[in-house]
């Protein structure tokens, strides 16, 4: 089975997707996603969905168990390159995907991230790097 890239970026994991999402696929996202963040100790998680032109309730709650796995082990997810016909999809399905940021791009997406890292760490006076 074919398995999602996942990059490390200093304190953040970088997910490009690039192909088309199926049921497995995401499932399996998920399971490596959940490992990396706990192995790599990220703070953050931005999933660049920007070529995906659909998206089905299974994928959109998967992205919302993501953020909320990603929350309890205590990394901010933002989603970038989110299309339109991807947005008016997950509002219709009544997906509001409530623990996830977004951004335009990846470079907004890792600087939203910076920031809210930035912040976590002064607030809890983290001075690990």
């Amino acid at each position: 089975m074919d398995r999602i890239p996942i990059l490390k970026l200093g304190h953040a994991l970088l997910v490009t997707i690039q192909v088309d999402m199926h049921d497995r696929l995401a499932t399996a996202l998920q399971e490596d996603l959940t490992e990396k963040i706990v192995a790599a100790r990220a703070k953050g998680v931005l999933i660049d969905i920007s070529a995906l032109e659909i998206v089905d309730s299974f994928i959109g709650r998967m992205l919302d168990h993501i953020a909320a796995i990603s929350r309890m082990l205590d990394a901010e997810t933002v989603v970038v390159g989110m299309r339109p016909a991807v947005a008016i999809t997950l509002v219709e399905l009544g997906l509001s995907l409530s623990g996830v940021k977004t951004a335009l791009n990846v470079e907004r997406g890792m600087a939203l991230l910076e920031r809210r890292i930035a912040e976590t760490e002064s607030a809890d006076g983290d001075d690990d790097a």
